[in-house]
């Protein structure tokens, strides 16, 4: 090990969106994040360690961006990280098969003064489209290290990381910085130099990389220059600057400096990389003149997630059912097991009924992550944007909202997050209102377990409209908040489309792993903690028993049903006690506290209850609804499962179950999703959030139920 590098190097992974740059993260580190085949999966940094030979690198994963002009987060979140924290190296990972454009950032890290290695990404599919790159002459006419580097099959990961060594070791030597021709550079030259005439500014800012954004007139690099004690000098110098170069070239100043680096790169491309064979027609294109066609595109997309939809069901129904026996057949267990009490009863309604109920929708949470992420892999949700763009813009959103938006069907907080990606402000207000409307994986079990009971034949079809009718929401409340509270037009869409590629394996599990756990340790945690404090507002205060009350609850039974079975007596006895217990709980008060404001929906105290419960995670709703069916019915012969309860309950019918579904999809989100908004918005719109959403789902809930049951469908 060379004495001059540090035993730990601080390395800041940044590149352009869609070049491979997370998958290389996880190459590199071994960390297991996402990876998407899309603009705007990575919206944070995200920290990983590599140790080799004794030395330890530290990598933070920086949001994919295009430029360092700040005009969204994620380039906020970038440039603000290599501003501050000043890495030792920058890696540059650059998509091989589209150079050009990917080395216009590459320059402009170079300016930082900050060492900077190249991964020249992809390099197999380059190679493919008989793309040759010489990297070691690329590296020397940029004075920028290059590896050739294959992210998904870990090929030139020791090649880059001798490159980093190689470059700190050498990082003392002043690295040459790219040219902008010497009508520009006389101009960059005056206002650097103002700019590091005081030494402790200039060891906080680079001079050269603020002298070239303040001659693209760039409003952050101002705020910075106006701090320095020169501050009026540097300011003329750059206005005399600007107005002589764009009397000079008769354009703006800021399209100037872009043609001139672009130029720059230009000449090191054709000196450096040559392309030997270019077919005619890639595989890409002849796909997409299907899917992408202008008629096809949609009908496509709503066949591809209904085929999604239906393949979950259709494969989900068998493990899911096995996990509904394997939790009825440990209830039974441990009612066998424990003595009669209040032990019994936490574990069998408490945590059987409660968590179990909703671990066994675990199989479709796998089965539903598994086909998004293979889309995703695939590289086909940019052509879900493209081809949902049109339709978007009518309603007031920007194109690139679907992205965000179709992270909402998985966890609606990395899809709020996601929303950073958009520029405009209000286009990101607009997008994370439309997100409670997707329905998300917490959201499915709800949708699964009254599709399953009450339309068994057409379950998938009554989930995906659910669905369906989410997105219609979305779109109609986009619209209504853009004539209203939004107003403005959205910005242009630009979005790249990446070629098709096959989804490695490893992505794809880890992508469902990640998701699968999440999922199980919010069970395990959140969910276990709902269902305890559930169990016992259900089960205190108990309420006194009457001595010989069963007995006389018997006779009665016997009475106005002669010749029933004593069996069935005993049972609707013990059945009625129960329920009254449950009346005269905590819980039971509540219910019927609130049941006044949700009488109008179809649904009684429990359903009440049970909705309440759900702010704090849509699963609890089944949870809670498992041990309040359980403690009411347990002892009837229809109590086999929680739909076999609900459907021998009299409240419930098909419109009733229909309405909770809807009413579940409406209602304001978890409260993790509601923290993200706050820190994403801040209170105003959180407050808007909650009010919105909780109006929006009582009254179409209400007016849904009213109109069917005037209907005959009640």
């Amino acid at each position: 090990m060379s004495a001059l590098a540090p035993r730990v190097i601080r390395v800041a992974l940044a590149g352009n969106p869609n070049s491979g740059k997370t998958t290389l993260f996880n190459a590199l580190t071994g960390a297991h994040h996402k990876v998407g085949n899309y603009p705007g999966v990575t919206v944070e940094k995200r920290e990983g360690v590599r140790v080799r030979d004794g030395r330890e690198f530290r990598f933070v994963d920086l949001p994919g961006t295009y430029s360092l002009t700040a005009y969204s987060l994620d380039e906020v979140v970038a440039r603000d990280f290599i501003l501050d924290e000043k890495p030792d190296v920058i890696v540059d990972v650059l998509d091989s098969t589209n150079l050009e454009r990917n080395l216009y950032l590459c320059l402009q890290f170079q300016e930082f003064g900050i060492p900077v290695v190249g991964a020249l990404n992809m390099s197999d599919e380059a190679a493919a489209k008989g793309i040759e790159i010489d990297a070691d002459g690329l590296g020397k006419v940029l004075d920028i290290p290059m590896v050739k580097t294959v992210g998904p099959k870990g090929i030139g990961i020791d090649e880059l990381l001798d490159a980093v060594e190689a470059r700190m070791e050498s990082s003392r030597a002043e690295p040459r910085m790219p040219g902008y021709g010497e009508e520009l550079e006389a101009g960059i030259g005056r206002i650097s130099d103002l700019l590091a005439s005081d030494p402790d500014f200039a060891a906080r800012r680079p001079s050269r990389w603020l002298a070239v954004k303040l001659l693209e007139k760039d409003d952050h690099a101002a705020r910075i220059a106006s701090g320095h004690p020169r501050s009026s000098e540097i300011e003329a110098a750059v206005r005399r600057s600007v107005q002589w170069v764009e009397r000079h070239f008769g354009k703006d100043a800021e399209i100037v400096v872009s043609e001139q680096r672009y130029g720059y790169i230009r000449g090191a491309v054709k000196e450096t990389v040559r392309v030997v064979r270019k077919p005619d027609f890639s595989r890409t294109e002849a796909v997409d003149r299907i899917v992408m066609h202008p008629l096809l595109a949609l009908p496509i997309f709503a066949g591809v997630l209904w085929a999604v939809f239906q393949l979950t069901f259709l494969i989900g129904e068998y493990p899911m059912g096995w996990l509904e026996t394997l939790f009825g057949r440990l209830g039974e267990a441990a009612e066998s097991a424990l003595p009669e009490g209040l032990l019994r009863s936490l574990v069998v309604d408490g945590i059987l009924g409660g968590v179990g109920g909703v671990l066994s929708f675990v199989p479709l949470i796998v089965i539903l992550f598994f086909l998004l992420s293979l889309l995703e892999d695939v590289g086909y949700m940019s052509r879900a944007a493209f081809a949902t763009d049109k339709l978007l813009h009518t309603f007031g959103l920007h194109g690139q909202s679907v992205l965000p938006m179709m992270l909402g069907f998985g966890c609606s907080v990395p899809a709020i997050l996601a929303a950073r990606t958009l520029k405009s402000r209000r286009d990101r207000i607009a997008t994370i209102l439309t997100i409670p409307f997707m329905s998300c994986g917490a959201k499915l079990p709800v949708y699964v377990l009254l599709a399953g009971a009450f339309f068994p034949d057409a379950a998938a079809g009554m989930v995906l409209l659910i669905y369906a009718i989410g997105v219609a929401l979305s779109l109609a409340s986009s619209r209504i908040l853009h004539n209203t509270v939004l107003r403005g037009e959205p910005t242009p869409f630009v979005l790249e489309l990446p070629p098709y590629r096959a989804p490695t394996l490893r992505g794809v599990l880890w992508h469902v792993r990640d998701k699968t756990w999440q999922y199980v340790k919010k069970a395990g945690t959140v969910i276990l903690a709902a269902s305890v404090l559930i169990w016992a507002l259900t089960s205190f205060p108990a309420r006194p028993s009457a001595p010989g009350e069963a007995e006389a609850l018997a006779a009665r039974y016997a009475a106005e049903h002669p010749g029933a079975d004593p069996g069935a007596a005993e049972a609707w006895a013990q059945t009625s006690r129960a329920t009254a217990a449950l009346e005269y709980s905590a819980a039971g008060r509540i219910g019927r506290f609130i049941e006044p404001a949700v009488r109008p929906l179809g649904f009684d105290w429990k359903v009440g209850v049970a909705t309440l419960t759900g702010f704090a995670a849509k699963e609890v709703v089944v949870s809670t609804l498992g041990i309040l069916y359980r403690t009411g019915l347990e002892e009837t012969e229809e109590s086999g499962s929680l739909r076999e309860a609900l459907r021998a309950d009299p409240l419930f019918s098909p419109l009733t179950a229909f309405v909770l579904m809807l009413f579940t999809l409406i209602i304001p989100p978890c409260f993790a999703a509601l923290a993200t908004i706050r820190a994403e918005l801040g209170w105003g719109w959180l407050g808007f959030v909650v009010a919105y959403f909780l109006a929006l789902g009582w009254g179409l809930g209400f007016a849904v139920y009213q109109i069917g049951n005037l209907a005959g469908l009640g």
